[in-house]
Formats: C-alpha cells, sequence, structure tokens
C-alpha cells in the first residue's frame, strides 16, 4: 500500500509525467503490463503511472542492501536472467489471482523500440489468459544520454497504455508455434504502439540501439523470459 504513493510522488512530483490511456487498462482481472525499455528508471514510472498496483519482474542482483529490501517490500519479484521459470510461475500464479505483473519485455535498456522482445511476457499471457497492455514510455532518457543517467529532476515524461491485447492457443497448433505467434504480437502491439506515441507527444526515443542478448542467452531468455533491467 505504501509504494503506490511512492510511484505517484516520483511521476508526479519527481517528474512531470503525462499519463494517456488509463482507460484501456481492465479495472479488474489479471494484467500484464508490457513496457519498452530506455532507461533505470522505467519500472518505477510505469508502476507510479498505472491506474492498478503491479509486480514487476527485477533481476535478482538488484536484491541486495536497502534497495533489495525496498523492493521486496513493495512487492517486486526476483528473477535470474541465466533461467528462473520459478519466477514466471509465481507471476501466473498471481496473475490466476487476478492481480497484475510488470515486465519489460526488451530485456535490456536500449532504444525502446521493441525490435526484439524475450518470450517470457508470451508464456505468460498464454498460461494465464491475461489481459496484455502495452506500454510506451518515453523521456526518461533522451537523445544521447548515457544508459546509466538519470533524469533531471521535473523533466516531463510520458506514459501511454495502449489498447488491450488478448493471445491464445489455437487448435492444431504446438506450444513452440504459439509462443512465437504470441510474441510476435505482443512485440507488433507494443513497437506500434511506441512509434504512435513518438508521434502523438513528440517525445523521440534516444539514440542509441540495443543488440541483445547473445544467442545461448537469447536461448535462455525465452524459457525463463527477461526481466525489467536495471544494469
Amino acid at each position: 500500500m505504501w509504494s503506490r504513493p511512492v510511484g505517484w510522488l516520483l511521476d508526479r512530483v519527481l517528474y512531470r509525467t503525462v499519463v494517456t490511456g488509463r482507460f484501456n487498462v481492465p479495472s479488474s482481472g489479471p494484467v500484464i503490463f508490457a513496457g519498452n525499455h530506455i532507461s533505470f528508471l522505467d519500472g518505477p514510472v510505469m508502476f507510479g503511472a498505472a491506474p492498478r498496483p503491479m509486480h514487476i519482474l527485477v533481476k535478482k542482483e538488484m536484491f541486495t542492501g536497502f534497495l533489495g529490501r525496498v523492493l521486496r517490500a513493495s512487492g517486486q519479484i526476483p528473477i535470474d536472467r541465466a533461467g528462473d521459470r520459478s519466477a514466471l510461475e509465481l507471476c501466473r500464479h498471481m496473475l490466476d489471482a487476478g492481480r497484475c505483473v510488470g515486465i519489460l519485455p526488451e530485456g535490456t535498456r536500449g532504444s525502446g523500440t521493441a525490435g526484439n522482445i524475450s518470450n517470457g511476457v508470451a508464456w505468460l499471457a498464454l498460461m494465464s489468459g491475461a489481459t496484455v497492455i502495452p506500454v510506451a514510455i518515453l523521456g526518461t532518457r533522451i537523445g544521447d544520454e548515457h544508459r546509466d543517467s538519470i533524469p533531471g529532476l521535473r523533466r516531463r515524461l510520458h506514459v501511454s497504455f495502449g489498447a488491450p491485447l488478448i493471445v491464445a492457443r489455437r487448435n492444431g497448433e504446438s506450444g513452440r508455434v504459439s509462443m512465437d505467434r504470441a510474441a510476435a504480437e505482443i512485440r507488433a502491439a507494443l513497437a506500434g504502439h511506441v512509434q504512435d506515441a513518438v508521434k502523438s507527444t513528440g517525445q523521440s526515443l534516444p539514440g542509441d540501439s540495443c543488440t541483445g542478448p547473445r544467442p545461448m542467452q537469447r536461448r535462455q531468455e525465452e524459457v525463463a523470459g527477461t526481466p525489467a533491467d536495471h544494469h
């Protein structure tokens, strides 16, 4: 309960966050928030802007010291990016209970175009039947700012919640085909929504691009899912 006001403070006091599309988020039932990833602040900003509380997947290395205690106390979920089906299973149980989960499926900070995403978000969507909401996050990093840079206080940020998407397995379709198709549908929805948000807000994406994980790492992430990344 205390983490919601903290999210509001981040979005409304420390930064000037313009939020659109809240009406796209179902008022009840399981929801997966899938956001693009350009800055380490994306997860917290998405958390504060959402009309419903969520549990965000965060790499386990962040769960140390004071920050780790804060993350656990606010209900965030540690995940081992080398392979962690247990974390996805925990998310599935939360979704089955009608709760919300947040994931940044690009896996690492980059240009935020959602050119590539992990299959973890597709697995969660297929297994839970949850509504997927693409989330465009803009302004947390701009121009040629370094990936580790902190946005200046009172910067205008934009968070846009897109049209809901539901993916389901089709009759006669194998699990792998379903997973790949669902991931492609979610990627297309997120990438398209990000571009729409760029056009409507006039806020461009940062100039650098993400080359993506190495082949073996990518294969592991297809099984384990990719968490919100803060490195």
